[in-house]
């Protein structure tokens, strides 16, 4: 499904950190809707944003609302058409199986992330996307971009909600929960 090459950046790029610093700020806007952290930005072959997204299952009661699939589907209504022939996403989190799939039958022309996700990982971290000998289109990928901050707002995320669940510690003396 890769390819060994490495996305080649858009005009008027010097780097993926800008992109990517954008997919990063749909990241946080998915933090604050309490929707799991990840954004995305798909460009066009001339580097122009075609769309942005932020996870949004939970706000949409909709699975699939993943920001990878909701840039896409902004992207293929934009310009009339769900080939993605040419065009980037840029996403925080390294892509689902699902998210994957969607790539290539979009036909993306590159895929840039941020962190790995060693949990469910679909391009390198728990499936090698460049072994499936079954897909019927191949693009290049780069992980790694802006991983560390792209990693910090997930654990952020998370530890957040841990702490929430967490109930705080009964105060010294009591027997736990005691009806009134």
């Amino acid at each position: 499904m890769l390819t060994t090459d490495l996305p080649t950046l858009p005009p008027g790029l010097d780097s993926w950190d800008q992109p990517m610093r954008q997919a990063l700020a749909e990241a946080h806007s998915a933090a604050q809707a309490g929707e799991v952290p990840v954004g995305a930005v798909l460009l066009g072959p001339d580097g122009a944003v075609l769309a942005r997204a932020a996870n949004a299952p939970i706000a949409n009661g909709d699975p699939t609302a993943h920001a990878e699939i909701l840039a896409m589907r902004q992207a293929a209504r934009r310009l009339g058409n769900y080939r993605l022939t040419g065009c980037t996403l840029v996403v925080t989190l390294e892509p689902c199986l699902m998210c994957l799939g969607a790539m290539v039958h979009a036909r993306i022309g590159a895929l840039v992330y941020g962190a790995h996700d060693p949990k469910s990982g679909a391009v390198a971290s728990r499936l090698d996307a460049a072994s499936l000998d079954f897909v019927n289109h191949r693009f290049p990928a780069l992980g790694g971009v802006l991983a560390q901050e792209c990693g910090d707002v997930l654990r952020r995320f998370f530890r957040a909600r841990r702490q929430a669940a967490t109930p705080p510690p009964a105060p010294p003396g009591s027997h736990g929960s005691e009806s009134a």
